[in-house]
């Protein structure tokens, strides 16, 4: 895929994002009385400005698509006309700034819920069983008695409905005290317990890496993750010696190759090794020799060869792996809600965890890692993009909400500040926190477009 591909679906999701976080300031700014002087959709020089309204709003479409911005009348950032000081941000009530602030990141997750109302309501919703497959002997799974099979029915005390709640569940679980009770059903359909127990912190800490879950805790759903490479990591190990995107693994060293799965369980034991790897491509079966790289995971050398599975939107299964549930539209929007709020406040207990070391800065992804997400599930089609924008609008609404300064939840933090004490922060202690919050911003960044890169190159 060209790399304009993946820019052209990135300035897309980011533009359109950024333009429904700014509408939400602007709009409930107008209803609650403040003067607007510009909303901009981008940065740079404008390529469309015009004026409307009472107000003469100033309207800008500008040259960098990536972000936008609001511009309210306020004193502090010049002389503002006896008559206007009652609509200037400063003279309003300090709720109504509040809520200027918050309904940005309120927009961005009402967006998330009304696409999910959507998509719920015209397509229903479609899960895939949580069948347990292939466990690992002598694994964290194999010790707490998951058997091949297995229908995962509940963790800790939680009903699942697919695959994708009992991994949420197990990351919440793992990355809190790494304890996990799940409630089975085997395939002669008895009822029984199993208890998932990670008692090293760091072996937690590496759960919670991308991809390391279920190959840490010694298990795979079912069916099997096809042996197909889903993407080869540029420069690494298996791009050196020609394999590709879509290429299925026939065999390592002869030994026959069923899965992703077994790919994994073929090189991890060979870190700094030549492997053959016999492969096809279009029907035609093809060999490779491959030198496996030798990364440290947890203090341990582990082979790999830089590549990653399909993601789930390219998977087949079987009717009777799937589970899905017509919805009208009532239950639709209740699901919708649910649903990005339990995604919302996962990613708030996430986040807190990953502050206290519990859970990887490796999670942290930057726009190369999203650009490549937006690409990739735009040409897996419109359902797949659109539930891309979903998870990028909730995590935008939250981030903003954190307390940085710089971003809105740490204005808010300000006004409530500035409320509760009766008189206005000095200008020394709001430059600080101005300051302090650009560090903390550029210290996130930077971790973010590092994993971007060690994602890239290895």
């Amino acid at each position: 895929m060209s790399l304009f591909w993946y820019a052209l679906w990135f300035v897309v999701a980011v533009g359109l994002l950024v333009t429904v976080h700014e509408f939400g300031h602007f709009y409930v700014a107008r209803r609650l009385g403040f003067r607007v002087l510009r909303f901009s959709v981008g940065f740079g020089k404008p390529l469309v400005k015009w004026s409307a309204g009472a107000d003469a709003t100033e309207y800008v479409i500008a040259a960098v698509p990536l972000g936008g911005y609001v511009k309210l009348l306020d004193e502090r950032e010049g002389p503002v006309e006896p008559e206007d000081l009652p609509r200037s941000f400063t003279r309003r009530p300090h709720w109504q700034r509040v809520a200027v602030l918050l309904a940005g990141p309120a927009s961005n997750i009402l967006f998330a819920v009304l696409l999910l109302w959507g998509m719920f309501w015209v397509n229903g919703v479609s899960e895939v069983r949580p069948v347990v497959g292939d466990v690992i002997t002598g694994s964290v799974a194999a010790a707490a008695g998951l058997k091949n099979g297995d229908e995962i029915r509940a963790v800790n005390g939680s009903e699942v409905q697919g695959i994708r709640d009992v991994v949420f569940d197990l990351l919440d679980a793992m990355s809190a005290r790494g304890e996990a009770d799940l409630s089975v059903h085997g395939k002669d359909g008895a009822a029984r317990d199993a208890r998932l127990v990670v008692a090293d912190a760091e072996a937690r800490r590496h759960l919670t890496e991308p991809s390391e879950l279920l190959r840490g805790l010694g298990f795979q759903f079912w069916p099997p993750v096809p042996a197909v490479l889903g993407q080869v990591v540029a420069g690494g190990p298996a791009a050196r010696a020609g394999l590709a995107a879509g290429d299925e693994i026939v065999s390592v060293d002869g030994a026959p190759i069923a899965n992703f799965h077994d790919i994994i369980a073929r090189i991890s034991d060979r870190p700094g090794e030549h492997v053959s790897i016999e492969y096809r491509r279009g029907g035609v079966t093809r060999s490779a020799e491959v030198a496996v790289a030798s990364d440290d995971v947890a203090g341990k050398r582990v082979g790999r060869i830089h590549v990653m599975q399909q993601p789930p939107a390219n998977r087949t299964y079987p009717a009777s792996m799937l589970l899905h549930t017509e919805l009208g539209a009532g239950a639709a929007l209740s699901r919708a809600a649910d649903e990005a709020g339990s995604m919302t406040l996962l990613q708030a207990r996430l986040f807190w965890r990953m502050v206290l070391g519990r859970v990887s800065l490796k999670n942290l992804s930057g726009p190369l890692s999203i650009a490549e997400f937006a690409g990739d599930s735009a040409q897996a089609g419109v359902a797949a993009f659109l539930g891309f924008l979903v998870l990028i609008s909730l995590s935008l609404g939250f981030l903003n909400l954190l307390p940085i300064p710089i971003l809105d939840g740490g204005q808010i933090a300000f006004q409530l500040i500035e409320w509760l004490k009766g008189s206005p922060l000095s200008e020394r202690t709001q430059a600080f926190g101005q300051q302090l919050g650009i560090a903390l911003l550029i210290v996130l960044m930077g971790v973010a477009l590092y994993n971007d890169l060690a994602r890239q190159f290895g």
